[in-house]
């Protein structure tokens, strides 16, 4: 597998983002080698909060959320999923699949011996964030879900239809203004540039391109078996479960209700509902996120 890696001059001087990186590599199943980049703030010693960003962002799409958690004596830790960010970038599209991603992740998370976590996920981050919960359940105390599913095959909204045409089409992909468009604020050019740091050319964006093809919305897609049997885990998952959605986000409006019907940890909980937050919730509303995490964990120890 031929691995990409963004150079790290890429990552300089980047508004509101001054964390120090940090490093663990896995072992893909043929071998190769994959760096994956994670942000680590605040106490080490605390239990840690788990943020999970999805396409095309990056950790950067938390960087105020971050800040605001480890203030508060939270230990922060944010990884890029592999394809995104600091992290490596295969150079084949074939290259990326669900499962991949998710054995990846596992990798990671087994290899940095985070317990007792609790997890904000969103979009693809769900998607893999969830699939991680199933897998390791006594590894997370609990979790938040926004903006984000675990689809198993059942079909999918005309916005979604929208955004895999065009991504699967469009000859560059503008992954900044992909971000600025899916928030109800308007980015300023430097954060704009900062989401396109990751990607000093198209070779390194086949990560981003692939994620949206990789949806299981259809029975034929991959990784609709192994959806349905994490489901059957979260069915079963008691512990604390909140649901954060955001109100103006065409792709997963009214996404949460699935997970207050079927999962038993969010029986009881006082869900939010982020007020004038894009699919990007995290850009439009960050203090109103890491608050609602913060009071999420002092009510739920």
């Amino acid at each position: 597998m031929k691995i990409l890696r963004t150079p790290d001059e890429r990552f300089a001087n980047l508004p509101d983002f001054p964390f120090a990186p940090h490093y663990c590599e896995v072992k893909d199943a043929d071998g190769s080698a994959l760096r994956i980049h994670y942000v680590d703030e605040g106490p080490r010693r605390a239990n840690p909060v788990l943020l999970m960003h999805g396409e095309p962002s990056w950790s950067y799409l938390y960087r105020k959320i971050i800040a605001r958690l480890a203030a508060r004596g939270h230990r922060v830790v944010a990884p890029d999923l592999v394809g995104f960010g600091r992290s490596d970038k295969p150079a084949e599209q074939s290259d990326y699949t669900f499962e991949r991603h998710v054995r990846w992740m596992s990798d990671w998370l087994v290899a940095t011996r985070l317990t007792d976590i609790t997890l904000f996920c969103q979009d693809w981050g769900g998607l893999i964030g969830l699939r991680l919960v199933a897998a390791f359940p006594e590894k997370f105390a609990r979790v938040v879900v926004a903006n984000t599913g675990l689809p198993t095959g059942e079909g999918f909204s005309a916005a979604f239809q929208q955004w895999l045409e065009f991504s699967q089409s469009i000859p560059v992909l503008p992954v900044g203004q992909i971000v600025a468009m899916g928030t109800k604020r308007s980015l300023s050019e430097a954060e704009k540039a900062a989401y396109d740091a990751p990607f000093p050319d198209e070779s390194f964006k086949q990560g981003a391109r692939r994620f949206p093809a990789l949806v299981p919305i259809t029975p034929e897609h991959g990784s609709v078996a192994e959806n349905k049997l994490a489901w059957k885990v979260l069915e079963k998952f008691s512990k604390p479960f909140l649901t954060a959605f955001s109100d103006s986000d065409p792709v997963t409006k009214g996404g949460e209700m699935i997970f207050q019907n079927r999962v038993p940890g969010t029986k009881g909980q006082k869900h939010v509902t982020i007020a004038d937050g894009g699919h990007f919730l995290q850009e439009d509303k960050p203090d109103e996120i890491a608050d609602a995490i913060d009071k999420f964990i002092a009510s739920t120890k």
